[in-house]
């Protein structure tokens, strides 16, 4: 009987144990299958592109299914931050490697959702940020454009967005975030000045020996202080030391310091013997002539010698940079070309027929007067020494100086620069 009132006293007590047992599985079951569950019910990025330029940008994020987003900027370093559900990530880590505007790709889980945050090469503006569905029917996707800004223009974006509510609906395409140029009353006049080549990319090569890239950047340096002695205009440099810039980083420094006006300093060779003198270029479809043409193409490979070169495989981003070329820009150009040629005229050589034009990179900002000043031949050993010579140098930074002084008071006086 004791033995027996043992036993039954141990399987009463094995009652409860037994079921307290069976409620830890069911509840350590039940924790998996909702985290599996969960995990099943996450979003999926299938995929992520990158296309265009230091100047314009699009994104595009592929998922299985329709993600429901909110957007937002921040200040340094300028991000865009787009907060989505909980996402597996099934990324290519080539797709996401730094290109263009876009400085820094990052994204990942925070546990109660999911980030991906775009650092920009300075300010930038959103100009569209839109999911879609898919062409094919299968997944969505998010397309983001983005385009080089002013700082003044970021942080009018970052106050517009402060009034609401500090994020963005993607698909609230009242309340995006950089949606337009934003009026400045208070703009002085602002001209950027672009010493050609640098760094590895040394450009042309003189008679004796003269490097094209010393030669912009000494040329630039002087017109630079002609320019700001004035005390009128706000100048700048798109690079101030002997590097390697991209052409469209060029364009995109003047984009981001609203300039007015660039000017684009080269020094080039030619093989047809005895021509020499400065040249004006402004940006054109279709060259003026073959010698256009061929310096074109010289210029606009200047991003191959540092192994960088982007190729346009999206059609619709290269659309896009063409269409942005706008005619107003375009007369600007022409008008202080003209202006340019005949100040020059008046103090150094000039080739014959001095204003050309031809499709430079350098040349393409959307929203930017711009030209290229050939300040004479290297391969002609009059011009090299005339590059060399201080007193020619004071003379053609003066004529320029000239000519911007009358660009800047007619472009002002239109209300057009600001």
């Amino acid at each position: 009987m004791g033995l027996a009132g043992t036993a039954n006293k141990g399987h009463g007590a094995a009652g409860p144990l037994h079921a307290v047992r069976t409620l830890l599985l069911m509840v350590i079951f039940l924790a998996f299958a909702t985290v599996s569950d969960a995990a099943d019910a996450s979003l999926g990025a299938t995929g992520y592109k990158m296309a265009g330029d230091a100047t314009k940008m699009r994104i595009v994020m592929n998922f299985d299914r329709e993600p429901d987003i909110k957007w937002f900027l921040l200040r340094g370093p300028n991000r865009l931050v787009v907060d989505l559900p909980r996402t597996r990530f099934a990324i290519n880590a080539r797709d996401v490697k730094a290109r263009g505007l876009v400085k820094s790709v990052r994204y990942g889980d925070l546990g109660q959702g999911s980030r991906l945050i775009l650092t920009g090469k300075g300010p930038f503006s959103v100009d569209k940020l839109d999911v879609l569905k898919n062409d094919d029917g299968n997944g969505y996707r998010i397309a983001i454009d983005m385009s080089a800004a002013s700082a003044r223009e970021f942080d009018a974006a970052l106050a517009n967005q402060a009034l609401t509510t500090g994020s963005t609906v993607s698909t609230d395409k009242g309340s995006r975030v950089g949606t337009g140029p934003i009026s400045n009353p208070g703009h002085r006049f602002t001209v950027v000045i672009d010493p050609g080549h640098g760094g590895i990319d040394g450009g042309a090569e003189g008679l004796h020996g003269t490097i094209e890239k010393n030669v912009t950047l000494a040329f630039a340096t002087e017109l630079r202080e002609r320019l700001s002695a004035v005390g009128s205009y706000d100048v700048f440099m798109t690079r101030e030391k002997d590097e390697f810039l991209r052409l469209d980083d060029r364009v995109r420094i003047a984009r981001q310091h609203e300039a007015d006006l660039l000017i684009s300093i080269h020094a080039d060779t030619i093989s047809v013997k005895g021509i020499r003198g400065a040249t004006v270029y402004t940006v054109s479809d279709k060259a003026s002539d073959p010698e256009a043409q061929a310096l074109a193409d010289r210029e606009n490979l200047s991003d191959q010698f540092a192994g960088m070169e982007i190729k346009d495989d999206n059609k619709e981003v290269t659309d896009i940079l063409i269409d942005l070329i706008r005619r107003e820009t375009h007369n600007f150009s022409m008008s202080f070309a003209h202006t340019l040629v005949g100040q020059l005229s008046t103090s150094v050589g000039l080739i014959n027929n001095p204003q050309r034009s031809a499709g430079f990179k350098v040349l393409k900002a959307p929203d930017v007067p711009s030209v290229l000043v050939e300040l004479g031949y290297l391969s002609n050993a009059k011009d090299e020494a005339q590059l060399l010579d201080a007193d020619w140098r004071s003379k053609a930074a003066q004529s320029i100086t000239n000519a911007v002084a009358l660009f800047a008071s007619a472009k002002m006086g239109t209300g057009a620069g600001g």
